[in-house]
């Protein structure tokens, strides 16, 4: 019983710093796991370093990102930090096109 007495507080410690710090990251890196897993194309995200585009390819370790007009960048897919808005089509028109859509249609 003496023995048990000692080690209480060191078992009750564990306890705390599992439900305060080892289940919370845990829960967090599942759903960076999900976020990853269910991104597509037409998805508009944020990478770790800030730099925001929409998806134009996707591969299992790769992503290739329209950062502007003609200008695409490739980044691990590990490098996005979260999805600003997911696309309901597989790839939204740029605003360029919209504009020159609109001017059509005025004619």
């Amino acid at each position: 019983m003496d023995g048990l007495t000692n080690f209480l507080p060191i078992i009750i410690m564990f306890a705390i710093f599992y439900f305060l710090l080892i289940r919370p990251q845990q829960k967090k890196a599942k759903q960076r796991n999900a976020m990853l897993a269910a991104i597509k194309k037409g998805d508009k995200i944020v990478t770790i370093g800030g730099m925001h585009g929409t998806i134009q390819e996707l591969t299992d370790d790769s992503v290739t990102l329209r950062i502007a007009h003609n200008v695409n960048v490739t980044f691990d897919r590990g490098a996005i930090n979260s999805v600003v808005s997911a696309s309901s089509e597989p790839a939204a028109k740029s605003e360029p096109a919209k504009i020159e859509e609109a001017k059509e249609e005025s004619k």
